[in-house]
């Protein structure tokens, strides 16, 4: 007699034990497939930052050398002449006539 209770309370629980192993398994899954998108995301997400980190880096040697050429003479003439109307006294300038 016993033998068949404690086979007949196996069968019912198995049923409920295969059930929470399914459903553990699909939250599994959908967490995995959760967590591989959002890794590809993150992986363009770096991808973009490392390219822009690039691009800053070629930005700051071009602003090095311009603040390198801006400390010569020659660009302090350009800025004189251009912008100041400055020539040196053995220099002639000749504008044409707007009419």
């Amino acid at each position: 007699m016993r033998s068949r209770r404690k086979k007949k309370r196996q069968k019912k629980g198995l049923p409920i034990i295969i059930f929470v192993v399914i459903v553990v398994c699909l939250c599994v899954g959908v967490k995995v497939h959760s967590l591989k998108k959002q890794s590809t995301e993150l992986a363009e997400r770096q991808e973009a930052l490392t390219r822009q980190i690039e691009s800053e880096e070629e930005r700051t040697k071009e602003l090095e050398e311009t603040d390198k050429y801006m400390q010569t003479k020659k660009f302090a003439e350009e800025v004189a002449k251009e912008k100041l109307g400055l020539v040196y006294p053995d220099e002639i300038l000749i504008e044409p006539n707007n009419k």
